[in-house]
């Protein structure tokens, strides 16, 4: 990000899905971030934003590893790490996704809500984990449309 600030990019925004998607909330809610580290909105599609609640194992394990305690597992959790400064978030997720339950997505725009954060949610019926672009599957492929909505209102606000 700092290269591409002095770059001369002056808005930057990160997207990532499932385990991407815990990188991409990281990175953008780190706390002490620099001015050239921040990020002006982030997109999250069927994101771990949570290790204290139930997700895909493996994931954590990769993550944090075998023996992560409370504190740590807290202190990666995405909705612990939302201030008020935090930059407007995208979400969308299925709600038939057995890897990664969509309650991850209800807590971090829970934590949203409550520092008045600006963020859109959107939770599609149907649909597996690991959709991507989702082209073919049904309501979850109109997340494309609704997200370049989201941020052309961003870009004007």
């Amino acid at each position: 990000m700092r290269r591409r600030r002095t770059s001369g990019a002056d808005r930057i925004g990160l997207m990532g899905f499932s385990a991407g998607g815990h990188l991409a909330g990281l990175a953008a809610l780190a706390p002490g971030a620099e001015v050239q580290e921040a990020v002006q909105f982030v997109v999250l599609g069927y994101a771990i934003t949570s290790m204290e609640t139930e997700t895909y194992r493996p994931a954590r394990l990769i993550l944090l590893g075998e023996d992560a305690g409370p504190a740590l597992r807290r202190s990666t959790s995405l909705d612990a790490l939302v201030t008020r400064e935090s930059p407007p978030f995208f979400m969308w997720h299925t709600a038939e996704d057995v890897y990664v339950p969509p309650g991850h997505t209800y807590r971090l725009a829970t934590s949203l809500a409550a520092h008045n954060v600006p963020h859109a949610v959107h939770v599609f019926a149907h649909g597996p984990h690991s959709l991507g672009l989702a082209e073919g599957a049904g309501d979850a492929a109109t997340w494309t449309a609704l997200a370049a909505s989201w941020l052309r209102e961003r870009a004007e606000a």
